[in-house]
């Protein structure tokens, strides 16, 4: 069963509840809280993948990507835009955003995802990947203040969302779609997937191994 935020609260409410590709590693450490009261609270250990594109498109890509790498900041700021305007919002692709912590930074790689799938949980699939920009944005500049102000920027609760990176909440989450990753033979990051077939993380080839599945 799903444990989202939203259904642990309301179990507390009710009583019911008992207890381009290359980026290989690195790490750093830390905690702060900023003007957040920041308690512990029990991971999430189930939510799907965020999507973009209807779920009968011709061709799903999968895109499996670490917060913490530059050639997925590049990959997401310079790549996915145009993918998205030509090939989802026209209706060809269901896009799937997956994460895939190396990790490059031992702490932002796990607590920037946790933040972006907390804002996920909290609010839809498109905010995600609103915020999921943002965090690719500003990669060289994260901190707990940083993950809370983007989410208020995008309408999700900040202090909420901070608790989410700081707590690791989603990290079940994210370690089932790591796994996924290295089960699908991926070794670095960006690792792009058009119909299940690894392929390059550019434009031209992203589009020319959609276009072969349409045929």
């Amino acid at each position: 069963m799903t444990r989202t935020r939203r259904a642990y609260l309301g179990a507390v409410a009710g009583g019911g509840l008992g207890a381009i590709a290359g980026c290989l590693g690195g790490g750093s450490g830390g905690r702060g809280t900023g003007d957040c009261d920041i308690g512990d609270e029990p991971t999430v250990s189930e939510l799907s993948a965020p999507t973009l594109g209807p779920d009968d498109a011709e061709v799903t890509v999968a895109a499996f990507e670490d917060f913490a790498c530059p050639h997925c900041a590049t990959y997401s700021l310079e790549v996915f835009p145009d993918l998205r305007a030509e090939y989802v919002e026209t209706g060809t692709v269901r896009y799937e955003f997956h994460d895939f912590p190396i990790p490059v930074d031992d702490r932002w790689s796990w607590q920037a995802a946790s933040a972006a799938r907390g804002v996920q949980d909290e609010t839809d699939d498109s905010t995600y990947f609103e915020y999921a920009h943002a965090l690719f944005e500003n990669q060289n500049d994260y901190s707990p203040a940083l993950i809370t102000d983007l989410a208020n920027d995008v309408g999700a609760p900040g202090c909420a969302i901070q608790a989410d990176a700081l707590n690791e909440t989603y990290r079940p989450v994210i370690e089932a779609d790591r796994q996924r990753a290295v089960d699908r033979g991926a070794q670095g990051t960006p690792a792009i997937f058009v119909a299940g077939r690894s392929v390059s993380p550019t434009y031209d080839a992203i589009a020319g191994a959609i276009e072969a599945e349409r045929r």
